[in-house]
This record gives C-alpha cells, sequence and structure tokens, in this order.
C-alpha cells in the first residue's frame, strides 16, 4: 500500500546531530511514498555542508525525495509556513529537529489506517486532522492522546504537532498565525477543528519520539504560552466556556498533575493511569 503521499517538514537553524537523527529516522520507514522538506533559517553550524558533503563527509546518502531550501524567516513558525508552501503531498507532518519517528513502520501503519477510515466513513475529498500518540524522550514515558476530540479536550490538550499529520487543505488559506510565538501550533489545530470544522481523527499508533524541553518549555515562554492558550480559547470556545473550563482545571488539581506528568520519577505511572482512563473511552 503506497497510495497516500506524505510531506514531512523539517524546520532548521543551526540543528548539529539533531538534524539527521531526524532524516535518517525518515528515511528509515518501510513506507517510501513520501518527501522531505527541510527549510533551514541560515545555519552557521556546518549542518547544511555536512547534509551535502560540502568539504565533509556527506551525513546522509542523495535521496530525490529530500528538498531543500534556504532563505531568513522570523523564527520557527514562519520557517515553517515557508515550508508548507512547497508541499506535494496529501497530508503534512512537522518534525523538529531532534524529534523522531517512533518506528520504522509510522507511516505505512497511518497510511493503512487514513485509507481504512476515509472508506468506511466517507472521509475522501474531506480535509481531516489524523493524530496519535508520542513517546516523550525526555521523562522516558509514552503519552497518549485523548481519543476524541471535544471542546473540553481541545480546551486542556490536543496533540503535538510532532503527531498529527494534517491534510495540506488546512494550509491552504493560512499557515501558523505567527503572532503567536508559541502556541501557534495549538492556535492553528482549533482553527482546522473549528473554523473548517475539520474532522480529528484519533488512530492507535505511536508515531514519534518527542525530544522534550524546547523552545517552548522553557520558564518564560510558560508564561506567554498560559497567556496566549487563555487568548485562543476565549476566541474559539468563548468566554462561558473558556471560564468553565479553568476552573474545572483548577479544582482537579491540573498544575498539580502537570508537575506529576513531567516528573521522570512520576510521570511514568501517571501515563499508564491516564492511558487506561482514555482506553475505556475508546
Amino acid at each position: 500500500m503506497a497510495h497516500l503521499f506524505f510531506s514531512i517538514v523539517v524546520a532548521a537553524l543551526n540543528p548539529g546531530d539533531k538534524l539527521f537523527s531526524t532524516l535518517h529516522s525518515i528515511l528509515d520507514q518501510d513506507y517510501g511514498n513520501f518527501e522531505i522538506i527541510i527549510k533551514d533559517g541560515g545555519s552557521t553550524d556546518g549542518s547544511v555542508q555536512r547534509l551535502f558533503g560540502e568539504g565533509v563527509p556527506r551525513e546522509i546518502p542523495a535521496d530525490s525525495r529530500i528538498r531543500f531550501f534556504q532563505e531568513p524567516d522570523g523564527g520557527i513558525y514562519d520557517g515553517m509556513n515557508q515550508a508548507v508552501k512547497r508541499v506535494q503531498g496529501q497530508y503534512v507532518l512537522f518534525l523538529n529537529c531532534g524529534d523522531r519517528f517512533f518506528s520504522r513502520s509510522v507511516l505505512s501503519k497511518a497510511a493503512s489506517f487514513m485509507e481504512s477510515w476515509q472508506g468506511e466513513n466517507g472521509g475522501k475529498g474531506r480535509c481531516c486532522i489524523f493524530y496519535g500518540d508520542q513517546f516523550n524522550q525526555l521523562q522516558n514515558t509514552p503519552v497518549h492522546s485523548a481519543p476524541v476530540m471535544n471542546d473540553f479536550t481541545c480546551y486542556r490538550n490536543v496533540p503535538c504537532h510532532q503527531v498529527c499529520f494534517y491534510d495540506a487543505g488546512l494550509f491552504e488559506q493560512r499557515g501558523y498565525d505567527t503572532d503567536y510565538r508559541v502556541r501557534a501550533d495549538y492556535e492553528h489545530f482549533l482553527y482546522a477543528v473549528y473554523d473548517k470544522k475539520a474532522p480529528a481523527v484519533y488512530m492507535p499508533v505511536t508515531v514519534a519520539f518527542y525530544e522534550g524541553g524546547g523552545f517552548s518549555e522553557t520558564k518564560e515562554n510558560r508564561k506567554r504560552s498560559a497567556l496566549e492558550h487563555k487568548v485562543i480559547t476565549r476566541y474559539y470556545l468563548g468566554w462561558g466556556k473558556s471560564t468553565l473550563y479553568a476552573f474545572l482545571m483548577l479544582v482537579s488539581l491540573a498544575p498539580l498533575r502537570t508537575r506529576i506528568a513531567e516528573s521522570p520519577v512520576m510521570s511514568g505511572a501517571y501515563n499508564k493511569v491516564k492511558s487506561a482512563i482514555y482506553g475505556r473511552r475508546k
């Protein structure tokens, strides 16, 4: 089965070895119908030279599926917007440098699930988001996505973009809103679901090793993330629902649960409990 064509976008700026670990995990897939769009913001660390073997050993073999371009950008979301304008695939997935596919069979499993779901649900021609699970490398634990995307789920926990296969049509009218420095991917997910009426479909596939500890998780950006979350949810869900859900998160000890989920010692047990709860809801 090789009907679906995927575009894997990798935005880079001085990525070092992380770029190549990501590329190796993509090129190692047992499903070959994909392209890799590498968008470089102007790296000066020698990674571009290593990519093409310019005066140094080439890190990966030449492959016609790799498409590279380099131009300045205003940050990672701007770089991803530049890249998505060049994709030729039906579905787009964004892997950051350092993130990797969980196994060699991620794309084949995803393609099989997508085509089966579309056939059973009359989904051909509909712009969908198919999302799976992740394995958090920093916490060394699997993290399971919510099996159903309702208002409350969209408020509290949408899947990270590294596990989301977006129909390319969901980027035709606009890409990521770069006014959001930390939460642009979250905002675009809600835009796709609420404005574009795209079905968000869970598939039981662990898609990516998520590196963790990145740009959005610094102390300063966590504060900005909370502010952006408030603005985004009030826009898409309205003041009443967003206020109610904020209260429910508070009384259900969400800040404490977040600290537990991020603890290398306790995250494994926490995610097992969460997975069991999600399993009963499927």
